[in-house]
């Protein structure tokens, strides 16, 4: 597979920055685009110079020119859109969080595993470099025991109650859209599910959480402190904090290109790791690694571990009362 053929399923803002980063592979080639529209679709395919421009996520599904297919709509429609093109042989990159919740993720991983058909969260925040620089400290005993997370994903949003950050029956809230980034770090950092799982959401108008406060509580008395939201500003940082230092994760944490290192009583040690383009291209490249590898699912970014996710986040929202139309 010298060359591996991507479509693109929706035609958001998501779907453009993931256009861009595939541009900086020169081994990835954009084939195709899928709208529910042809001038959507037409626009989209003109702006990138997409050859194939599907009226329909069916027509996207069936195209032969397809390796794999990055979804690119509302969390709500992530299953079933996976799906479809699950059951058309194409491999998929599906957007976090991977579905609307624990059930529905399930099923979709279960019908990748039936289909023996590659699947995966975009997780993009797991490949940069600096994360996988982060992973390696941590592996290597540096910061000794890690006891401690903390991280925040906080924006401040226009009030729209009708755009998908707000709207309910497109799966809005600072958990699922913000939220899921820190939650998702903390999985990768602590290697598996909290035991306990505790926090306070301010729930607005449209009924979704605006602004959330988590504590997730591991064996062995390690804790993580989560903050998320869509009405307030805060710095993006994230620490991950050890029994003999403490690692940095630069803001904005989840498209980092720096860490600083501190032990002891030693210097601080800046590490500063960019990456060429907008980042996305980093998930994609993983994505064709394990295409090429002839993988079923990736080992930095597991089926397994979106699922634990999803039903951390289960957990999270039933404290709150918090449920979606869909469901």
């Amino acid at each position: 597979m010298d060359r591996i053929g991507w479509g693109i399923l929706g035609t958001g803002r998501i779907a453009h920055k993931f256009a861009l980063g595939l541009s900086f592979l020169d081994d990835a080639e954009l084939v195709a685009v899928g709208s529910r529209a042809q001038e959507t679709a037409d626009r989209f395919g003109e702006q990138w110079s997409i050859p194939h421009r599907h009226a329909s996520y069916e027509e996207l599904a069936a195209d032969p020119d397809v390796d794999v297919v990055y979804v690119a709509t509302p969390h709500p429609f992530h299953k079933d859109n996976s799906i479809l093109c699950l059951n058309a042989g194409k491999a998929v990159l599906c957007e976090k969080p991977l579905t609307i919740n624990a059930r529905d993720a399930e099923e979709l991983i279960g019908c990748a595993r039936a289909n023996g058909v590659f699947l995966m969260e975009a997780m993009w925040t797991r490949f940069l470099p600096a994360i996988c620089r982060l992973r390696e400290l941590l592996a290597s005993g540096v910061v000794g025991e890690v006891r401690m997370v903390k991280a925040d994903f906080c924006l401040h949003t226009d009030w729209n109650p009708e755009g998908r950050l707000l709207n309910p029956e497109l799966g809005g809230g600072a958990l699922l859209d913000v939220g899921v980034y820190p939650v998702s770090f903390t999985s990768m950092v602590f290697g598996g599910p909290p035991a306990e799982v505790t926090g306070m959401a301010h729930v607005g108008q449209t009924g979704v959480d605006e602004l959330d406060a988590i504590i997730l509580g591991y064996p062995g008395g390690r804790l993580a402190a989560l903050t998320c939201g869509l009405c307030a500003s805060m710095p993006h940082e994230a620490y991950v904090i050890g029994t003999e230092g403490w690692v940095h994760v630069h803001r904005p944490f989840w498209k980092t290109k720096a860490l600083t290192l501190g032990v002891a009583d030693q210097e601080k040690d800046f590490i500063e790791l960019p990456y060429e383009g907008n980042g996305y291209e980093c998930e994609a490249a993983e994505v064709m690694r394990c295409l090429r590898g002839r993988k079923l699912e990736s080992g930095m970014m597991p089926l397994d571990e979106s699922l634990s996710v999803m039903r951390t986040l289960d957990r999270i929202r039933a404290q709150w009362g918090l449920t979606y139309p869909m469901e």
